[in-house]
């Protein structure tokens, strides 16, 4: 740093002035000490910095089954909005999910001296093993259903379930059958509840929850079963992934999408825009999901030390209904 002060021609305060981003800076000098920056190759010693600040700009996530879509893309927006707050993500991925799972990763990532944790707790087990959370360090859980103790970002995962039952009622559909996620799923219980309750609500009628692992092969398995019935018109898949599978088993059965049988999915993943037909379905908005939870972390980590503890705050992220060809009006 002084170095770059030197070539500069400031001094070494105002270099970490610059640094910080403090606002009574002139742009003509900052543009200086940018451009010295760059000229040496200039790079923050990081151990040296929290050293002397106590503070290592580090968060740690707790992460689980990334090869999913919904999990993958929920870790990116946490990741993304960290680094646009200086923040970096230290992450261990959990291969089984159980209590001392979770522990273990949270003790490992305190040896990493992170500053706070972000978990992403789709599971059940996961918030309950956040009941071990350590003191010293603030805890935000993602897509943690409506854990009491915790703050909470999540998905409206019911509210998103609504939009697209209502949207395959309103097409003439008698009822909608749906293939949920697996039961210890808190997304998949949230999707099921705004299902069963769009349906009562409607006072049509509901058919049993057929179970799925979020993976296609369970969809194509369940598309198979439902393609047998000929009283289905209507089917609500719990993600895009199993969608596609269901698809593909409609297809091979000889049922048409959607002239037959209108089919909706959830996520909105990359390719459904692409599939044939184009795939109805409901989007998250993962960017939001971490913006919010860095936010909330960030606010936690400033809070002064002797403050008084306030009642958890749990941000819900409204779903969007992305209707395309795979669902029509049912056909008399």
């Amino acid at each position: 740093m002084a170095d770059v002060a030197r070539l500069a021609g400031v001094s070494h305060q105002t270099v970490s002035r610059v640094l910080n981003g403090h606002p009574n800076v002139k742009a003509e000098t900052q543009q200086r000490v940018q451009a010295a920056i760059e000229e040496l190759g200039y790079r923050r010693n990081s151990s040296a910095r929290a050293l002397v600040t106590r503070r290592t700009q580090v968060i740690g996530a707790v992460a689980f089954d990334t090869t999913l879509y919904g999990p993958a893309q929920t870790l990116a927006g946490i990741e993304h909005a960290a680094r646009a707050d200086g923040y970096f993500l230290s992450v261990v991925t959990l291969q089984t999910i159980t209590r001392q799972a979770v522990r273990e990763a949270m003790d490992y990532l305190a040896q990493q001296s992170v500053e706070g944790y972000i978990v992403i707790a789709p599971h059940r087990t996961v918030v309950e093993g956040l009941a071990d959370q350590p003191a010293d360090r603030p805890v935000v859980a993602v897509e943690g259903g409506h854990a009491p103790d915790l703050p909470v970002v999540t998905v409206d995962q019911a509210g998103g379930a609504c939009l697209v039952t209502r949207h395959l009622l309103g097409l003439g559909h008698r009822t909608v059958h749906h293939i949920s996620g697996p039961r210890d799923w808190l997304e998949a219980e949230g999707r099921v509840s705004g299902w069963r309750a769009t349906l009562e609500e409607a006072g049509a009628p509901v058919p049993d929850v057929l179970r799925g692992d979020w993976r296609p092969r369970s969809g194509y398995e369940l598309g198979r079963e439902l393609a047998r019935d000929p009283d289905v018109t209507a089917v609500f898949v719990g993600n895009d992934q199993m969608a596609l599978g269901t698809l593909r088993a409609f297809a091979e059965a000889g049922v048409r999408v959607p002239e037959d049988v209108s089919v909706a999915g959830f996520d909105d993943i990359p390719e459904a825009e692409f599939l044939t037909p184009p795939l109805t379905t409901v989007s998250q908005d993962f960017s939001e999901v971490g913006r919010r939870s860095i936010g909330l972390l960030l606010d936690l980590l400033r809070r002064p030390a002797d403050a008084a503890a306030a009642a958890p705050v749990h941000h819900v992220v409204p779903a969007r209904l992305v209707p395309r060809a795979s669902t029509a009006n049912r056909r008399s």
